[in-house]
């Protein structure tokens, strides 16, 4: 017994697929399979049964686009794509194909027009093919790939007693696997597709009674499955679509083992969507594992580490000791009962400056690892009403957390890494609004300097170079000037700092 949406699939959609030793030599990374290996896919299919995968029917809208319209259209969205055959953009909702279910989700949720991510990620999706998507935070890459789910998942076999989910979704964090879910959910209900999140820091009974009473998409965090997999709560047998979601992150947080033994319980033939917000060599790399022959979608050049261009960057210069005090002068200057996002480095500062904050009247809140999920959910909920408008967060906020109106972002510490400085950022500016973002450069954070100056120069930061006697030498205007700064402290070395005027501080010898 099926649920198909009445399309039929494309007999060549059943493909076999490379283990990772997928990718032959040459300028081919992604390369199809030989025939010693695709006699060794099919003997790893015997005895599974066939899936529907390839739904897609090109619209005569977008069938009738000439290839100069196609080109045009992806240079407006900054789309840039990979890979054989690739299908034709989408520019309404109509043109998907989506079944009619799907579109009164869409239009309940009051979107006008697809995401330049969904306007070329879902015809890609819907065909059965795997995918690598290269896009920044907030560009509506979540349903992206969960409506393509919903539709594959309408289109296979009930679950049976015992089975496991069809969709799977991998996350690095809690926080990202509770708001997909929160989407699932929504864009789910309407054809009665069942989804539960799986994830550490809370009770197992509830997470255990939604896989035995059989869920079609499970989204989980990769430890706390591996964990429900053992104790024999769930399998991953009828699993056929696969999303890997901000795969760098996972990376990041040392997750590949866990990726890899649970994509080894998978059946080979499924389909695989590989999200994430850069594209470094370890996460192509693992995708080389577990892909074969994808598309590759990049949006606004996010193959390369660049911040949202809606976002206003202002970097301070300043030392530690003067860090409190020009946070409370600029909350002094902002607040207007936006939600501001606060970054620490550590658990330890997140709440010693948020009890500071408290004491001296603010408003503020803070969430962290060492927070119970409960507290967490609290806190968040708090901050989403705007009930407590400013929260501290570690960088287990950073990626994922969607906050719907986030005005302003403020690293109090630096970031370990620039990827971390994007992302953090990225929290606000989301959705197509504007935001600023603010952050504290200190001497122990010299050594991005470099590296953060091409990040603002190719957002349209204007910077100015200035030499030791505050004078440019070099640049495009006053908005924004950076301060390349030598001095020697006690014979040590020499340090390297900037910082950006607008609302700039210079820093001054305090020895």
């Amino acid at each position: 017994m099926s649920r198909f949406d009445g399309r039929a699939a494309d007999p060549g959609s059943y493909r076999d697929r490379r283990s990772e030793g997928a990718f032959g030599g040459g300028t081919r990374a992604f390369a199809p399979p030989s025939k010693a290996d695709s006699a060794a896919a099919a003997a790893d299919l015997d005895g599974l049964p066939r899936f529907e995968k390839n739904f897609y029917v090109e619209s005569p809208s977008v069938a009738s686009m000439t290839e100069e319209e196609v080109e045009a259209y992806r240079r407006r969205r900054e789309i840039t794509v990979e890979g054989r055959d690739v299908p034709k953009p989408v520019r309404e909702f109509r043109d998907v194909g989506f079944p009619e279910y799907v579109l009164q989700e869409i239009t309940k949720a009051g979107f006008v027009e697809p995401t330049p991510i969904q306007s070329q990620g879902w015809p890609m999706a819907l065909r059965g093919r795997d995918l690598i998507g290269i896009a920044e935070t907030g560009s509506g890459k979540t349903l992206a790939y969960l409506l393509p789910a919903i539709v594959h998942v309408n289109a296979q076999p009930i679950l049976a007693p015992g089975d496991g989910p069809i969709v799977l979704v991998l996350a690095p964090t809690r926080e990202l696997a509770v708001q997909i879910q929160q989407e699932a959910t929504k864009f789910g209900a309407s054809s009665k597709i069942k989804s539960t999140c799986i994830y550490g820091g809370v009770p197992k009974g509830p997470q255990v009674r939604d896989l035995q009473k059989g869920v079609e998409i499970v989204i989980a965090t990769p430890g706390r499955l591996i964990d429900m997999i053992e104790s024999h709560h769930t399998n991953l047998r009828r699993v056929t679509y696969l999303v890997l979601d901000e795969a760098d992150r996972m990376l990041d947080m040392g997750f590949e083992p866990q990726i890899k033994k649970i994509v080894s319980q998978i059946r080979p033939d499924r389909q695989t969507l590989y999200w994430s917000a850069t594209w470094p060599k370890e996460v192509e790399q693992l995708a080389r594992n577990f892909l074969f022959d994808p598309y590759k979608v990049v949006i606004i050049g996010s193959e390369e580490l660049k911040a949202n261009h809606a976002i206003s960057q202002h970097v301070e210069i300043l030392s530690e000791s003067q860090k409190y005090n020009k946070l409370v002068n600029l909350l002094e200057d902002i607040m207007d009962g936006s939600r501001i996002l606060i970054f620490m480095d550590t658990k330890k500062g997140c709440d010693q400056i948020t009890r500071q904050l408290r004491m001296d009247g603010w408003p503020a809140l803070s969430i962290h690892g060492d927070k119970s999920q409960a507290e967490r959910d609290w806190v968040l909920s708090e901050f989403k009403s705007g009930k407590s408008p400013i929260m501290t967060a570690t960088d287990v906020a950073a990626r994922g957390l969607d906050v719907k109106d986030v005005k302003y972002v403020i690293n109090y510490d630096f970031p370990g890494s620039l990827e971390d400085y994007v992302h953090r950022i990225g929290r606000t500016g989301r959705a197509g609004a504007k935001g600023t973002a603010y952050t504290f450069f200190t001497a122990a954070n010299a050594r991005f300097a470099k590296d953060l100056i091409n990040i603002l120069e190719e957002a349209g930061q204007k910077v100015t170079v200035i030499d030791i006697e505050g004078m440019a030498v070099a640049g495009h205007g006053a908005d924004f000037h950076m301060l390349l700064l030598q001095r020697a402290i006690f014979g040590l070395s020499l340090w390297m700092a900037m910082c950006i005027s607008g609302s700039l501080n210079l820093f001054t010898n305090d020895r």
